[in-house]
């Protein structure tokens, strides 16, 4: 049974959860970076079944704070293969669940600056529930990455009413105890973290950073990803896309109608017309494709519903090495 003097060391505790895939080349500069932070107790490393020598490096540099006594602690989760960065974080809060008052959600690939984590600390011991790291204006993105960032968020604000995305926002967050708990409860298989977390209702604190390009190894994110991922947080949160097929259904069937009536008209007052076979094919090809991509916006719901119903495991844990 723990102590009340261990009950509020944890609650006075913050860790540092990230998620890391093929690192190798950034990984012990970032660590060193969030070591040197004030503040942290633990730093959690999730490797979400890296290729590369990650998971080695890391273990090298644990084996060179073996001696030391005192600091951040540095603890590693070896993911059996690679789960996805959702499933990660995820791993990485429920290891942290009741153990600390704090989380840091952080990227591994340096594009966070770890020295934003000693504001978010002085937010948070000011009361803040949530504190958020908000990219500015001067993002090191390319045009086309930033220009299709700020299309989602906007499409994302536009067909969700229960919350509503501040541009900019991404997964760096500080979360306090009993977020980090309602984010653990929620387990459906496709996890969109940046609603989950304003979705939980509790209150957010920005603060506003610039992001940097990579300083090594490359992004596992393709577009077809983001596309994904995109498509993720939209269907996770509104059922739009149904209502809008519905509409244009709708839309469709009375365009088709007011066209019948044409005809008929048309016919009555100058005779029988011979279609043409080009505007037949045309009709019949626009018909046919609205009617596949509505069947596939209800697939792919009923696909989600599928695989929730499957309950299967967001991750299976090979090793964790370092302190529990």
């Amino acid at each position: 049974m723990k102590s009340k003097s261990d009950a509020f060391s944890e609650n006075s505790q913050v860790w540092v959860v990230a998620a890391c895939f093929n690192e190798e080349e950034i990984i012990t500069s970032f660590i060193k970076r969030v070591l040197a932070i004030s503040g942290v107790a633990r730093l959690v490393l999730v490797d979400d079944g890296s290729s590369d020598g990650t998971v080695q490096n890391i273990r090298a540099f644990q084996d060179s704070l073996s001696d030391t006594e005192g600091g951040t602690k540095v603890s590693l989760l070896e993911l059996t293969r690679n789960f996805g960065k959702e499933a990660a974080m995820l791993a990485g809060l429920d290891y942290s669940k009741n153990q600390c008052g704090a989380v840091v959600l952080i990227d591994s690939d340096l594009q966070h600056p770890p020295e934003l984590i000693a504001e978010m600390l002085d937010a948070w011991s000011n009361g803040a529930e949530i504190v958020t790291a908000v990219r500015n204006d001067q993002d090191q993105e390319t045009r086309l990455k930033v220009a299709t960032a700020s299309w989602f968020y906007k499409v994302f604000n536009q067909l969700v009413d229960s919350i509503q995305l501040v541009e900019g926002a991404g997964d760096f967050r500080l979360l306090s105890a009993p977020v980090v708990e309602a984010l653990t409860e929620m387990r459906e298989f496709s996890r969109f973290s940046k609603g989950l977390v304003p979705w939980t209702g509790y209150r957010s604190v920005e603060l506003v950073y610039k992001r940097t390009s990579r300083s090594g190894g490359r992004t596992s994110w393709s577009p077809l990803k983001l596309w994904g991922y995109a498509l993720d947080g939209i269907c996770s949160f509104s059922v739009m896309p149904l209502k809008v097929w519905s509409l244009l259904g709708l839309s469709v069937s009375a365009f088709s109608l007011m066209y019948a009536v044409i005809i008929i008209f048309r016919t009555l007052l100058i005779g029988v017309d011979v279609p043409g076979y080009a505007s037949l094919i045309v009709a019949i090809l626009f018909l046919g494709g609205i009617q596949l991509i509505g069947i596939g916006v209800l697939g792919d719901y009923i696909g989600r519903v599928y695989v929730d119903t499957k309950a299967r495991p967001h991750y299976f844990i090979r090793a964790i090495h370092g302190p529990i």
